[in-house]
């Protein structure tokens, strides 16, 4: 019985690794499915320990007492452009 329990928790360790990430579903279906062949499960694992990208998170005020009309925002740094530009003042990324 412990031999079966210590196999099955062996089986899906890339799908105990990687429960917090975004994709731990797709980890879980793919260690499942694929899991049984060799490169399935190292496929899984491998997954399961990379390390997410983290998209920073900007806070844009609405529009307040200066509102000019539509604005648009760079996606690389989240800054406001007017509405007809075609690169960002703060940091020259193309929006």
């Amino acid at each position: 019985m412990h031999f079966f329990a210590f196999g099955l928790l062996l089986y899906f360790l890339p799908s105990i690794i990687g429960h917090q990430k975004r994709s731990a579903g797709a980890i879980f279906v793919l260690n499942l499915l694929l899991g049984w062949t060799v490169i399935g499960w190292v496929a899984a694992l491998i997954w399961a320990c990379t390390d997410e990208a983290r998209v920073p998170v900007f806070a844009v005020q609405g529009p307040g007492p200066g509102y000019c009309g539509p604005s648009r925002y760079c996606c690389r740094c989240g800054a406001a452009a007017p509405a007809g530009a075609q690169f960002c003042w703060a940091c020259g990324a193309h929006i």
